[in-house]
């Protein structure tokens, strides 16, 4: 392993290359440094390793060049990661604070079961992207998708919000993702463009967006264009829908009587 450390302006800055070094010792090195009280990392040459991030819990930077691994950033409590590159599945997995910024696309299940924080990726995601995200108190998740998403999208959201911009989408072109909000009792789901009846789960339904929900979006898609140079009004200017559970308890009759 090399490492470089050196000062930029007031911050000191410690790069880690990662060629060749196995998960245990990336991650290893990495809360170690995060001990002694480093509060702006690097890591270069990053190349399918595992777990990066997980458990942090200090308001560490975190930027990684290269494509981490499988759940990137979970259980997470407050660290901000930069991803430049793609990330892989379970990205910000029952993470409870903090962010993550993806300049690429992400895989599967990303925010699986998040608790809190905030998740931006620019490009598209896979299937099940926000299944079981909730929200606590004053803790709510938020994922915002600048691409589109696959199959399933939402599953069994139980809280958070979820923003899908279709950004590659052609004019006309809408979402492809089918079983959107499937099992669905919480939270709330914004897509930019339109999708079809058949795509959407049984339990969510469609209205028209409210003066709030205009602050909501106003709010982090002023986030997701300031991270990837977008223009917010730009984007804001077309159509949005949002989808709500029609049910708390969708399936509560499977289980109780």
């Amino acid at each position: 392993m090399s490492e470089k450390v050196y000062v930029e302006k007031t911050n000191k800055v410690l790069k880690i290359d990662a060629s060749g070094l196995s998960f245990r010792d990336l991650n290893s090195r990495l809360r170690e440094v995060v001990s002694n009280g480093t509060q702006r990392i690097e890591l270069h040459n990053v190349y399918g390793q595992r777990y990066i991030g997980t458990s942090l819990n200090k308001p560490v930077e975190v930027e990684i060049f290269g494509i981490p691994g499988n759940d990137l950033g979970a259980f997470m409590d407050g660290p901000r990661i930069t991803v430049h590159g793609n990330a892989q599945d379970g990205c910000g997995n029952t993470m409870n604070s903090g962010e993550i910024v993806v300049h690429g696309r992400a895989g599967d299940i990303i925010g699986l079961s998040a608790r809190g924080g905030k998740i931006f990726v620019r490009d598209d995601v896979g299937y099940r992207a926000g299944i079981h995200m909730k929200e606590y108190g004053d803790k709510k998740p938020v994922l915002v998708i600048g691409g589109t998403a696959q199959d399933f999208f939402g599953e069994y959201m139980a809280g958070g919000i979820v923003i899908l911009l279709g950004l590659n989408l052609k004019e006309g072109e809408h979402h492809k993702a089918r079983f959107i909000g499937t099992g669905m009792h919480g939270g709330a789901i914004f897509l930019r463009g339109s999708v079809d009846d058949f795509q959407l789960g049984k339990e969510v339904g469609i209205v028209e967006l409210e003066g709030k929900d205009y602050q909501v979006l106003q709010r982090f898609v002023g986030e997701f264009a300031s991270h990837f140079g977008y223009d917010a009004a730009e984007i804001l200017k077309h159509k949005f829908i949002k989808l709500f559970p029609l049910w708390l308890r969708p399936y509560g009759r499977l289980y109780a009587y």
